[in-house]
């Protein structure tokens, strides 16, 4: 089995022509072999304004598939009263009650350790749902923010210990690397220096884990195979497949990490217990699938 644990519908912004839905979605599933695919939402965080899809909208698509589509919900940290005290308590058991697995695509353009950001993750860990975040290092644009070496997301980790978060996006991938580029938003081909601050908090806090998806999940793999080979073996329990593809187009744009998964697999990398938990058994296990 292989479940995409990221991925999109939605209409796509700025032209609002192109309109990427559940039936597309699963078009996509198709040609690629997936069976399940975890569906995000977006528009509730206002920097977000790309792709067009709440939590409403992902439930009605996923209703259309219950047999394919697994929603997820979003709350934004600043909904309410827009402090640390907000209780979302009503709004995520009406999401869970309905289905929903996991909260995300978390990507307000926030510090990690913002006293409302870790209000909301607490609450959402008491629901025992997964959260899957964005980290993008720019001011312009969105993605939770944080410090080289990654401290806030630390922080985070200890004051939230009954919350997993699932990390991705550029900002939490160049973390893989103990040398990272002066700015952490974009791809690189340099060979990963041992003791970097995704593998060090991975190893530490039992509730960091991390998705393949995009071009970020595939890069930080594949810049050094080597590394990235033996880092999948090291977190085989952690780790898990996702495309994060955002177009209703195969190959537009391609989502890299299908192949890499298929060539692992064929090529005998790794071992096929290892293949089988970051294609499917690690979400089966996290979310109750």
């Amino acid at each position: 089995m292989l479940i995409d644990v990221h991925a999109h519908i939605g209409r796509l912004n700025p032209d609002r022509r192109e309109m990427l839905d559940a039936n597309d979605l699963v078009n996509k599933m198709d040609v690629w072999g997936i069976d399940k695919s975890c569906v995000h939402c977006l528009s509730e965080h206002p920097e977000a304004h790309y792709l067009e899809s709440d939590t409403e909208d992902v439930i009605a698509a996923c209703s259309k598939y219950p047999e394919r589509l697994i929603p997820f919900c979003l709350i934004d940290p600043r909904f309410g009263m827009n402090d640390d005290k907000m209780d979302f308590s009503y709004r995520l058991e009406e999401y869970v009650a309905r289905g929903c697995k996991g909260m995300g695509e978390m990507l307000p353009k926030m510090y990690f350790d913002d006293p409302r950001c870790l209000n909301l993750f607490r609450q959402v860990g008491e629901f025992g749902l997964p959260i899957i975040f964005d980290m993008n290092d720019s001011p312009n644009h969105y993605g939770l923010r944080d410090d080289y070496g990654l401290p806030r997301l630390e922080k985070a980790l200890q004051e939230c210990p009954n919350t997993v978060l699932v990390g991705h996006g550029p900002t939490f991938w160049v973390e893989i690397s103990k040398e990272v580029p002066e700015q952490r938003v974009c791809y690189t081909e340099v060979p990963v220096v041992p003791g970097g601050a995704v593998p060090r908090l991975m190893e530490k806090y039992e509730h960091l884990w991390a998705d393949l998806s995009a071009g970020s999940g595939y890069n930080g793999i594949t810049r050094d195979e080597q590394f990235g080979l033996e880092f999948l073996d090291q977190f085989q329990d952690k780790l898990m497949f996702g495309t994060d593809h955002c177009s209703r187009y195969i190959h537009n744009p391609e989502a890299p990490i299908v192949d890499l998964m298929k060539r692992v697999r064929e090529e005998k990398l790794l071992s096929e217990e290892v293949c089988e938990k970051i294609a499917s058994g690690n979400a089966i296990r996290l979310m109750g699938l």
